[in-house]
């Protein structure tokens, strides 16, 4: 389990780089910028998690493969080849950012509950969804902000909401159901809310409207 566990982690942390460093490609950020993009994103809401739950020094610091993996990722998205490819195709480039941040959210949305199970055994649902859409969005929402964007979740489709409805049924199915069940329901469930969300052009309300 717990080898699965690293995988799924694993996947999720490439996704969330690779999300990072195409926004850093898109923003015309050097190697540099476009690694630490790809870093942050991918670590980010991991390393809150941790500090939410004391569980420190985050895992992050303590277990360098996660930041490695998240370099690999984004350096080879910024190879030419790589590069010329996204940049080309615009439809491409979104769709691939789409299912890139969608992936990671669901990811570390789940994730996040399972590491908070471990460490806080008595957790509230309050707590756990907490953690999950923190750990899911935080990643998101440093990388807009150090791209000067207005965060992703505050405008695109239906995200932190996707990430909420997911966590919850995650932690209400972890004791009846056990912990991979509950992984892959909530799990499941955040990509098809952001999947209908992107299809059928869901948003919620805004204060124009």
């Amino acid at each position: 389990m717990e080898t699965f566990i690293l995988i799924l982690e694993l996947v999720g942390t490439m996704a969330f780089s690779a999300s990072g460093a195409m926004t850093g490609i898109r923003k015309n950020m050097d190697i540099f910028g476009v690694c630490i993009l790809g870093l942050t994103t991918a670590v980010g809401g991991g390393v809150i998690r941790d500090v939410i739950l004391g569980n420190t020094p985050p895992a992050t610091f303590r277990n360098p493969i996660y930041a490695a993996v998240a370099l690999a990722a984004a350096l080879v998205l910024f190879l030419s080849r790589v590069r010329r490819l996204l940049m080309h195709n615009t439809v491409l480039f979104d769709r691939a950012m789409f299912w890139m941040d969608t992936a990671g959210l669901a990811i570390f949305t789940v994730v996040a509950i399972r590491t908070a199970y471990t460490l806080v055994p008595q957790a509230t649902v309050f707590l756990l969804a907490f953690v999950g859409v923190v750990t899911g969005v935080g990643g998101g929402v440093l990388r807009d902000m150090m791209a000067g964007d207005t965060p992703y979740i505050f405008v695109k489709h239906v995200y932190a909401s996707a990430s909420l409805a997911g966590a919850l049924v995650c932690a209400l199915a972890w004791r009846p159901l056990g912990e991979m069940t509950a992984m892959l329901l909530g799990g499941s469930l955040v990509v098809l809310i952001r999947g209908l969300s992107a299809h059928y052009r869901w948003n919620l309300p805004r204060a124009h409207d």
